[in-house]
C-alpha cells in the first residue's frame, strides 16, 4: 500500500497528492508518469509525475476528476493509500540527457494549458536546479482554475499568466502570449515544451511551425491503460505509428498528427467506436498484440 501524506484541493475537479512511493521517488525522472489504482478492483489511472524528492520518498500527482474512478480518488484524504502506484514508466524529457554546457546555452520556452501546468513543473524545476532559467506561460479558463502559480513562480525564469476570460492578469490564449513573445518583445527561443490540453497544443505547434521553433508535446492526455495494451493512445508521428504510453509521452509536436488523435480519441470513448478502429487498425490496434481485449 502507498500512503497518501498530504491531498489537497487545487481548483474545480483539480486535486494533488503527495504519495510515499521511495523507490518510484527515487527512481524519477521529469516527464515521466505513474499508475495507481485505489484498490483491488480499481481502474489503472496514468498520472503524470507533478514533483518528486528522492531523500524524502515522496511522490506528487495532479489529477483532475474525468469520470467514476477519479471521482472515487478525490474522496480520498491524508492517511489513506493506493493499492498501486507503479512507476516511474515513459521516457523521461528528451533535455534530461542532453549536455548540460550545451543545454544552458539553450533558450526554452514552456507553454502551459490547465492541468497540464503539473507536468510542465518537474521539468522547470530540474532546469532551475541545473542553473539553467526557461521562461513560462500557462493559461487557464479562468483565475480560479490556475493552479501551481507560487509554485511555477520559484522556478521560472519569467513567468508569463493568461486567461481565456482575462479575469487574472490578461485576457487571451496562450498563443497570444507566445506570438507576443517572439513577435513584439524579440524573443528567441531554441525549443518550445507545450502540454495541456490536445486542442491547445495543436495550435501552439501551428504557431511554433510557423516561427521556425521546434516544438515538444506531452500526449499524456489520451493515454488509457499505460502499457500500450488498449491502444487508446496509439497516434501518428510523421509517418510512423506510435504510442504515447510506451513510445512517450513527449513527441515532435511538429509530426503529430492531432486531428487523427483527437478524432480517434472520441471514437475510443464508445463500444461501437472501438469495435470499428479495431476493424481498421487489425492486429495493431492493441499495441501489437492483437488479443487483449482493451475494450472490456
Amino acid at each position: 500500500m502507498y500512503r497518501i501524506v498530504k491531498a489537497e484541493k487545487l481548483a474545480d475537479k483539480i486535486y494533488l497528492m503527495d504519495v510515499e512511493a521511495p523507490r518510484v521517488a527515487r527512481a524519477c525522472e521529469p516527464g515521466e508518469f505513474v499508475i495507481v489504482k485505489t484498490d483491488e478492483t480499481g481502474e489503472r489511472i496514468p498520472l503524470t509525475i507533478c514533483d518528486y524528492n528522492q531523500e524524502t520518498g515522496i511522490v506528487t500527482i495532479v489529477f483532475q476528476i474525468v469520470g467514476a474512478s477519479t471521482q472515487k480518488m478525490a474522496a480520498l484524504k491524508a492517511g489513506d493509500a493506493f493499492q498501486d502506484f507503479v512507476g516511474p514508466l515513459g521516457c523521461a524529457s528528451e533535455f534530461v540527457h542532453e549536455d548540460l554546457d550545451v543545454l544552458k546555452n539553450k533558450k526554452m520556452l514552456f507553454v502551459a494549458g490547465g492541468v497540464g501546468t503539473a507536468p510542465v513543473y518537474p521539468q522547470v524545476k530540474w532546469l532551475r536546479d541545473h542553473g539553467i532559467d526557461a521562461d513560462v506561460i500557462v493559461g487557464a479558463k479562468t483565475k480560479d482554475m490556475l493552479i501551481l502559480e507560487d509554485e511555477m513562480r520559484a522556478v521560472a525564469g519569467n513567468l508569463y499568466i493568461t486567461t481565456d476570460d482575462g479575469s487574472y492578469v490578461r485576457k487571451g490564449m496562450v498563443t497570444d502570449v507566445v506570438k507576443d513573445l517572439v513577435e513584439n518583445q524579440g524573443r528567441h527561443y531554441d525549443v518550445c515544451v507545450a502540454i495541456g490540453p490536445m486542442i491547445m497544443m495543436k495550435f501552439v505547434c501551428l504557431l511554433t511551425k510557423e516561427l521556425n521553433i521546434p516544438t515538444v508535446v506531452s500526449m499524456n492526455p489520451i493515454m488509457v491503460d499505460g502499457t500500450g495494451m488498449c491502444g487508446a493512445c496509439r497516434l501518428t508521428v510523421g509517418d510512423q505509428v506510435k504510442f504515447a504510453c510506451v513510445d512517450g509521452p513527449e513527441f515532435d509536436g511538429h509530426l503529430v498528427n492531432f486531428d487523427e488523435a483527437m478524432k480517434r480519441q472520441q471514437m475510443y470513448r464508445t463500444e461501437e467506436g472501438r469495435a470499428m478502429l479495431r476493424l481498421k487498425e487489425g492486429d495493431t490496434h492493441h499495441g501489437g498484440c492483437g488479443h487483449c481485449g482493451g475494450d472490456e
